[in-house]
């Protein structure tokens, strides 16, 4: 009996798609950008006309708000990671399946 060939595969798992990498440039006036801003707000807040306690207030809730962004900005990213590890896991089983099934098998 014949055997008809299994239907061809759209995305070999083995062709992962290449991982964006950030220029230097970017990531330098990223830095840059960063730094700038904090700097602004530390000499705007140590410039305030007021009592000592409302710049240190500000100043603390500065801090905090900066590592909250950057937690943020990792749990996010973390988050991406893992979503497109089940993406490649079950492209991989629908690639099994695929491969496997023959229309004809029973016939």
């Amino acid at each position: 009996m014949w055997s008809r060939p299994h239907p061809p595969i759209l995305f070999r798992m083995s062709e992962t798609p290449v991982k964006q990498q950030s220029t230097a440039a970017f990531y330098g006036q990223a830095v840059a950008s960063f730094a700038l801003a904090l700097g602004a707000t530390a000499v705007g807040i140590y410039n305030l006309e007021t009592d000592a306690w409302v710049r240190g207030f500000l100043s603390i809730a500065v801090l905090y708000l900066v590592t909250s962004a950057f937690t943020l900005a990792k749990v996010i990213r973390d988050r991406q990671e893992a979503g497109q590890i089940v993406n490649r896991v079950d492209q991989a089983r629908l690639e099994k399946m695929l491969a496997d099934y023959d229309p004809l098998q029973k016939l």
